[in-house]
């Protein structure tokens, strides 16, 4: 987060705001999986090895979803060039999309979709080969918040640590308002995920923009 300016961290947070929002549709939609945070679906992939062989082929197959969803948006990130970000952001619109046309025929596959999105999202800000920011699990940021806290007490500086405590509450923030709206909405509360992708793809692009213009 220290290496973006002020509009780049809002602009992430939101994003981190997307990915909580996606993640709590699909563990309600599947029970208990996540479509973002694969060091949970890692344990339960390691849990039914051992006890339910189903619920270890339903994790494997999100967790290869995921990575299967990095590696496309790495793809299309590569070829749109400059556009890396708008273009990924629509990529993950066009899946999201795909999913809630989905879930009601196949609640896994609608799942494995959101996955692939997700992978994706974690390549906006790709970097040669690198991803800077973790957008879619915290456990980084949480670390970097814990050094923050623990600089108030010992004197050593840590910098940028506010900016992870956004961008966790971002995901948080995001997490509670897409267990709030499936209850109403169902399914159709996908669609708003793929909406405000399609704005972020809207709004880097400005962004971007205007940053070469200055």
């Amino acid at each position: 987060m220290i290496r973006f300016d002020r509009p780049m961290q809002g602009f992430a947070i939101a994003l981190a705001f997307l990915a909580g929002y996606v993640d709590a549709l699909g563990f309600l939609t599947t029970s208990g999986f996540f479509v973002s945070f694969m060091s949970g679906n890692s344990t339960r992939l390691a849990v039914g090895i051992a006890s339910d062989r189903s619920d270890a082929t339903a994790a494997a197959i999100l967790i290869l979803c995921f990575v299967a969803g990095v590696g496309g948006g790495a793809i299309v990130g590569a070829i749109a060039g400059r556009r890396q970000s708008s273009a990924i952001l629509i990529l993950v619109a066009m899946l999201l999309a795909v999913a809630a046309l989905m879930v009601g025929q196949s609640a896994l596959g609608a799942a494995g979709l959101l996955a692939l999105a997700m992978g994706a999202e974690n390549t906006v800000f790709e970097r040669e080969g690198e991803a800077p920011l973790g957008l879619t699990y915290m456990t980084g940021s949480l670390v970097r918040i814990g050094f923050g806290l623990a600089g108030l007490v010992t004197g050593r500086r840590y910098p940028g640590w506010g900016s992870y405590a956004l961008l966790w509450l971002g995901l948080v923030v995001g997490a509670v308002t897409g267990a709030w709206l499936f209850p109403m909405l169902q399914q159709d509360a996908i669609w708003l995920g793929s909406g405000a992708a399609l704005v972020m793809a809207l709004l880097i692009a400005v962004m971007r923009r205007d940053a070469q213009g200055a």
